[in-house]
């Protein structure tokens, strides 16, 4: 072989080498250093819910938990960063930019296991008034800074769908493929503290059914059935009447919602379908110290509210029914031709109560097994029970 082909040779070997020395500089710096996989998803097929972020924001309740072998953060966050940690010690920032509904938010975690996959959820510095006030579907997109990986910081978008505040998550299937049942979230719309509640009872007082709304105290299962009797005849002397609205025009096959009005919807419009009389009766019955449940089917809901303090008698409301008739074709009691009129608006109101009992009572008994076992679709929410886990949205 003559000098110039060795030369040649040389020079290729060497190239090989230097690219070699290359490649394994590469690999050893991004095990040290970190790699740059960094992922964003989340765990509700990219959409947010205000109902699930407001109901919770002040109580421990975690309702869609992750499934990620190795998580750290706050589960409450409506996204997950994963990422890699490097061999060597390191602290991880992330910072989520200001949108419409949060502003900047910053957190750190300790990545305390070299080379391993960590799923963080960050911490989110929510604008609570802009997700009450909410009313229509609409795109909202994150910048994600990641800080702290040894390399310059990576920033990512993540673009999700902020629902309405009227849409009430009541399940999810997580990335296992198992569905679990988020219908409890249907006390966020029970919200026994709104000041319009003071103007139905004082009306129900002017009817004279009940000279007080004092809860328990009486001990006498009838005056506790008189104080219902009484919010359900004003109800009807304001003329609500049903109206089924409840598709979401949420599309996915992984959440399901259904629109929930507000207890301030319905006294404005005077319309209520099932869920809303029952969360709205619901509002009432607490505001008064009687305990109310939601009883809820795969295609219905209905009410319950327990006749004494113990809890050891219950009876139901088909709520539903309160729009069934109207009011003003029947006298009124101060009408002076009133007895040649046929019967009163206290008459009319009180026997179509009776029949929302008997109806609510016929449906429990039909759905009890289900009901009581906890098939798939049916639940007792407890408001008592549930109120310290899932607080009213309050709008």
């Amino acid at each position: 072989m003559g000098s110039k082909a060795k030369v040649s040779v040389r020079k290729v070997m060497l190239a090989l080498l230097v690219l070699l020395l290359a490649v394994v500089a590469f690999f050893a710096y991004r095990d040290i250093y970190g790699r740059d996989d960094i992922v964003i998803a989340d765990n509700l097929d990219s959409n947010i819910f205000p109902a699930l972020v407001l109901s919770t924001a002040t109580t421990d309740t975690t309702l869609v938990v992750p499934v990620d072998s190795s998580w750290t953060g706050n589960p409450k966050a409506p996204f997950n960063v994963t990422l890699v940690s490097p061999k060597l010690p390191s602290t991880v920032r992330l910072v989520v930019g200001e949108t419409k509904f949060t502003y900047e938010s910053v957190s750190e975690y300790k990545l305390a296991n070299p080379n391993t996959a960590y799923t963080i959820y960050p911490e989110i510095n929510w604008k609570y008034d802009e997700l009450k006030a909410n009313t229509q579907p609409t795109p909202i997109s994150f910048s994600i800074t990641v800080e702290g990986l040894g390399k310059e910081r990576s920033e990512k978008i993540y673009t999700m769908s902020m629902r309405t505040v009227n849409e009430c998550m009541t399940s999810y299937i997580d990335k296992k493929g198992r569905r679990h049942d988020t219908s409890i979230l249907f006390a966020a719309y029970v919200n026994e503290d709104t000041p319009l509640i003071d103007q139905i009872l004082r009306e129900a007082l002017d009817t004279r059914i009940v000279n007080r709304f004092w809860g328990y105290q009486s001990r006498n299962k009838n005056v506790v059935r008189d104080q219902v009797y009484a919010i359900w005849h004003v109800l009807q002397k304001r003329n609500f009447k049903y109206s089924s609205i409840s598709n979401s025009s949420l599309s996915s096959s992984k959440v399901v919602a259904q629109k929930v009005r507000t207890f301030e919807d319905a006294f404005q419009n005077s319309q209520i379908n099932c869920v809303d009389g029952s969360v709205m009766l619901a509002s009432l019955l607490r505001a008064i110290n009687i305990d109310p449940v939601l009883v809820k089917t795969p295609t219905h809901m209905f009410i319950g509210y327990y006749l004494d303090r113990k809890h050891t008698e219950i009876e139901y409301l088909e709520t539903s029914m309160i729009g069934d008739v109207n009011l003003d074709d029947y006298f009124t009691e101060a009408a002076p031709d009133s007895t040649i009129q046929g019967k009163s608006q206290k008459e009319i109101s009180k026997m179509s109560f009776e029949r929302a009992r008997t109806y609510a009572a016929d449906v429990y008994a039909r759905h009890k097994e289900q009901l009581e076992g906890g098939e798939k679709g049916y639940s007792i929410i407890d408001l008592s029970s549930i109120r310290e886990k899932i607080q009213p949205i309050g709008l």
